[in-house]
């Protein structure tokens, strides 16, 4: 057959295209993370977080307490515990020939957490999880001090937003 006679060559690989995916579509489910109905705010709202070790850990558990408790603060009675134990290191990657010393470096801090329910002990989630933020060295040394504590605030927070994540994530599955 010619194709002015209507055959389409691709007519049959389109009909098996559209028929593949009216099968796999319905399969798909699409729901919010964060919807008002889900319990998964209540269930976030109601995490409390162990007591932090030093600076960084406690800027990390700060926002924590914030995102989870969606700025109520901890509360009283909780139904789960996340254990945080928060790294940072300081890492120079732009070396200055003449002084040797870093003028551009990253910060990383990592954290390793465990999702554990309160009344049986059993782990929910577990992982670690790691941001890194970028920070120019001044010569001066206060504002070297600043400029880091600064990139360290600056990665405590990304953290704690992907820490956030993965509980409510793992607190949605059950």
């Amino acid at each position: 057959m010619l194709s002015s006679d209507g055959f389409r060559p691709e007519a049959p690989r389109i009909a098996s295209f559209l028929l593949a995916i009216s099968l796999v579509l319905p399969g798909c489910q699409v729901r919010p993370l964060y919807s008002t109905g889900s319990g998964v705010e209540q269930a976030l709202a109601s995490v409390a977080i162990s007591e932090a070790d030093d600076r960084v850990e406690q800027r990390v558990r700060n926002e924590l307490v914030f995102l989870l408790g969606g700025g109520r603060g901890e509360a009283a009675d909780s139904r789960y515990r996340l254990d945080l134990n928060v790294t940072t290191r300081n890492i120079g990657v732009l070396i200055d020939t003449d002084t040797d010393a870093p003028r551009a470096g990253r910060i990383v801090v990592a954290a390793d957490y465990n999702l554990t329910e309160t009344g049986t002990g059993a782990t929910i989630a577990s992982g670690k999880r790691q941001t890194v933020a970028l920070v120019d060295f001044p010569v001066q040394e206060f504002a070297k001090v600043r400029a880091i504590r600064d990139a360290e605030n600056r990665a405590a927070k990304q953290l704690a937003e992907i820490v956030r994540a993965q509980v409510a994530l793992a607190l949605a599955d059950r």
